[in-house]
Order: structure tokens, then sequence, then C-alpha cells
């Protein structure tokens, strides 16, 4: 128990200055309702719209037409968030940066949808949009309410009804 706690620290301590705390990275925090730390929320906020974009690149060329005209939702949506956020971020990058490619758990996800075509890449692709998309109204529900940054807090209800949208317009596409 004691190896178990110092090592929980030690790993703490030892991540690097983008990584996500290990309440946000175990989804801890997303269901006890705890607000990410301005950090974390920049982090997964900004690897979300890359899984999504990248996701949606492949979609575009692999799926069906449901899923294209989807993905170019995705792509121009996500793309505009993302350099909204780098705007709002860009004047305490060197506090909050933002990762410049996909953590290796959002990367796997690309590599396995990348193994698929036609029909199972499609039911695969919404289904990870689902996912992608609850797990992005969590983060932003929960900034919203309690994050320490009011430009980002602001950010994130503004945010929060496209996501939400997008979610709804993914989950009536899974079969």
């Amino acid at each position: 128990m004691k190896l178990a706690l110092a090592l929980a620290v030690l790993m703490s301590v030892a991540l690097p200055a983008y990584a996500q705390s290990l309440g946000e990275k175990t989804g801890v925090n997303a269901i006890v309702g705890r607000s990410p730390s301005t950090m974390d929320f920049v982090t997964e906020l900004a690897l979300s719209d890359m899984f999504e974009t990248k996701s949606s690149e492949l979609a575009a060329v692999r799926g069906d037409q449901k899923a294209r005209d989807f993905a170019a939702t995705m792509i121009e949506d996500h793309q505009k968030s993302s350099s909204e956020l780098s705007l709002i971020v860009k004047p305490h990058i060197d506090k909050t940066p933002l990762p410049s490619k996909l953590d290796k758990g959002h990367q796997a996800r690309i590599d396995k949808l990348k193994k698929l075509d036609g029909a199972e890449f499609t039911k695969a692709y919404f289904k990870e949009q689902v996912a992608a998309h609850e797990a992005a109204v969590s983060l932003l529900e929960r900034y919203r309410k309690s994050g320490s940054d009011a430009d980002l807090k602001a950010f994130a209800e503004k945010l929060l009804p496209g996501i939400r949208h997008h979610l709804e317009m993914a989950k009536s596409s899974v079969s």
C-alpha cells in the first residue's frame, strides 16, 4: 500500500508539463463530476478536437455518404474550435501548452479505424464519435461549472450546444 501511494505521488510529479492529471487521465474526475484543472481541460479539449478531426478525415475517404457528410461537419467545426482554443491559450502557452500530436490512447483508436473499410468502418466511426462527444460534453460541462479560467469557462459554455448537437447526430447514426 505504501509503495502504491509512493508510486502515485512520483508519477504525478514526474509527468510532463502538458500531461493530464491522474484523475482526469483515468476518468475518475468525470465519474465524480470534478472539474478538470485548466491544464487538463486544455489538453483534453485539444486532443478531442484532434481525434475528431483525424477520424473524420478517415471517414471522408472510407465511410458511406452519411459518414462523409457528418465527417465534413466534424472537420470544419473541430478545426474552428481548435483555432479558437489556440487563441485563448496563446497568452498562457508556457503554462498550458497545447499537445502537438495525439496521445497513445487516441492514436490507438485511429489506428484501429484505419484497419476498417465500408460498413464496418462506418459503424466503428460513429461509435467512436459518440464516445468522443460524450467525453467532450462531460469535460465542457465540468469546466464550465467549476473551472478556474474565466475565458476558458466562457469558451466551454459557447462550445457546449454544438458538441451536444454533434453527439445527437452521432447517436442517431449508430445502428
